[in-house]
């Protein structure tokens, strides 16, 4: 995979994908189809929106193999593996993993819980996010949303703020391993319930985590 790092080429969007991104996504898609058959995949590299509504009975993953593409191509470490397993629209477990940085974690796992007073933003321009910055406080942009994901699981991010929106494989194992610890979580400004959600639209995310709160760091909304 790291042979393929630098072999980049361009979405249609101005966006990279690099060799790698494709290798893995077809890796992980045959190892996972021996395993469970029948498997329905939505991955990054290989859903399309002109496509039918993703059906949701049987087997389910979603896969982003490989989040912060624009971090990996650059040669930083902060990207990450996104997956999502769903059986018969229930979610059955999910993973994020930063392989460079040594850190995973995975459906059912403790989380060592630290605290934190920072904001992570998503990299994607939007007024609210230089809004928020503006506000003060302490602010992050990582590039990758499975590095945002993983650490306000953990509270090594007070809040993790994506105000344009992210599709389901960037955001659905984070989401779900960020309500099974008790993470406060709003979908497109409702509480989200651990539902599947839709893949062919953007979902803006707000999370924080409900532990070691800080001097006024209150409740969403």
């Amino acid at each position: 995979m790291f042979e393929r790092r630098y072999d980049i080429s361009w979405k249609a969007d101005g966006s990279p994908v690099t060799q790698a991104d494709l290798f893995l996504e077809r890796r992980l898609t045959d190892w996972l189809g021996e395993r469970l058959p029948g498997l329905r995949l939505i991955g990054e590299e290989s859903f399309s929106d002109e496509g039918p509504e993703a059906a949701r009975d049987g087997w389910v993953a979603v896969l982003d193999p490989i989040d912060g593409t624009e971090n990996f191509c650059s040669g930083l470490k902060e990207w990450g593996v996104s997956l999502s397993l769903w059986h018969d629209g229930e979610h059955a477990g999910s993973l994020l993993m930063l392989p460079e940085l040594g850190d995973s974690l995975a459906s059912g796992e403790e989380v060592a819980r630290v605290r934190s007073r920072i904001t992570g933003y998503s990299s994607s321009a939007h007024p609210a996010i230089a809004a928020g910055i503006g506000e003060g406080g302490e602010a992050r942009i990582f590039g990758c949303a499975v590095y945002n994901l993983f650490n306000v699981t953990r509270g090594a991010l007070a809040r993790f703020v994506n105000p344009k929106g992210a599709r389901v494989w960037d955001l659905l194992a984070g989401l779900m391993l960020a309500r099974e610890q008790g993470c406060d979580i709003l979908i497109d400004g409702k509480t989200y319930d651990g539902s599947f959600l839709d893949p062919h639209r953007r979902h803006c995310v707000d999370i924080r985590h409900r532990y070691d709160l800080h001097p006024r760091q209150g409740l969403l909304g």
